[in-house]
């Protein structure tokens, strides 16, 4: 973060973290609660250790931290609103196709684990197939790594499914509140498909959701599908890489109460998407994954390099898909092999 969104910042969260003086002491003033609160986000420090560093008891960090949250929330929830209409949504899928040659699709989804340290009684209530205690992040990206949408704090041991079932964005788009533009023909084609969030194997194939083909017995037009496909979702697994790697409490067992860390988790994402739209600082050249201009192979951004933070949901168990699913998705299929739909590079990608 350079200075200037670091002063902008703090003059939106100043009036709601601002505290009085007293005739006994100064109050802590706005800029070093901020500054305190984003030195916890980036490091994942203990209180106990930022306390040596701010000269701030322990028990004063706890609730600085919560309440600048809480503060970041409010100022900076215009960064992330899922779109409600249908030229919103439009303007995503246009950015997919300019960006990475995928007609149709409105965000790439993924879902990751965030370690905590289990609540008192708690059992195995947060027990998560990697023998962990966890919360689960879900996220809606678009292409330009900015976070649509995300639900956090559904407890680590449900099912992949069942974290997505529950979803708020799963009820939008079954019952068609989203205003998500209507079926509309691929170019040279004839049939109309649905627009279409991409995922990976952790979901179900649905009308409104496009996964790749499983690995077993692939011809090579359903490779090259799965290339495509996974070409596009690349964008959500760079934001949750940069997020952790940037905010390194996330890589942490975090000790705090379930509800406390949804509320630092919210605050990472919004804080990732106002330093995606101010500063160039926060994902300097080589830190995304990027293409060779010529070969197209793909360089691993830096995140990649670092150790691994936030584990994947786990993979798809019986999640029954409709025949009108599996239709659309040989559709899409069809025309990314056809000649109107197909990349000149992608036959050597497979």
């Amino acid at each position: 973060m350079d200075i200037n969104s670091f002063e902008y910042l703090l003059t939106l969260v100043a009036p709601k973290i601002r505290r009085r003086d007293t005739h006994m002491r100064k109050s802590i003033s706005p800029g070093e609660r901020l500054a305190l609160t984003l030195r916890f986000l980036a490091t994942g420090e203990s209180y106990s250790s930022l306390q040596y560093l701010y000269r701030v008891p322990c028990q004063t960090i706890g609730k600085i931290v919560i309440e600048t949250c809480e503060a970041i929330v409010e100022v900076l929830a215009d960064y992330m609103k899922v779109p409600k209409t249908q030229s919103e949504w439009k303007e995503i899928a246009i950015e997919f196709d300019q960006k990475w040659n995928f007609l149709h699709c409105l965000g790439a989804l993924d879902g990751k684990h965030i370690n905590i340290r289990p609540p008192p009684s708690s059992g195995s209530y947060y027990y998560n197939y990697k023998q962990r205690f966890s919360i689960v992040f879900l996220a809606l990206v678009d292409a330009n790594y900015k976070f649509l949408y995300v639900d956090i704090g559904c407890n680590g041991r449900v099912s992949d499914g069942g974290v997505f079932r529950e979803s708020s964005l799963s009820s939008a788009f079954q019952n068609n509140t989203l205003d998500v533009p209507p079926l509309e023909v691929l170019p040279g084609c004839t049939t109309p498909i649905p627009y279409i969030i991409v995922a990976d194997e952790a979901f179900p194939l649905k009308d409104y959701i496009q996964k790749p083909y499983r690995q077993t017995g692939l011809t090579t037009e359903r490779r090259i599908y799965n290339y495509r496909l996974s070409r596009a979702r690349r964008v959500v697994e760079n934001a949750f890489g940069i997020l952790a790697n940037h905010f390194r409490v996330l890589m942490t067992a975090i000790n705090l109460a379930p509800e406390k860390v949804e509320t630092l988790t919210l605050t990472c994402c919004l804080l990732h998407n106002y330093l995606r739209c101010h500063t160039e600082a926060y994902t300097p050249p080589g830190s995304l994954d990027t293409e060779h201009l010529l070969s197209h192979a793909v360089q691993p951004g830096k995140w990649r390099s670092e150790p691994k933070s936030l584990t994947n949901l786990k993979k798809q168990g019986s999640n029954h898909s409709k025949e009108t699913a599996k239709l659309y998705r040989e559709y899409m299929k069809d025309y990314l092999n056809s000649s109107v739909g197909s990349v000149p590079w992608q036959n050597n990608m497979i």
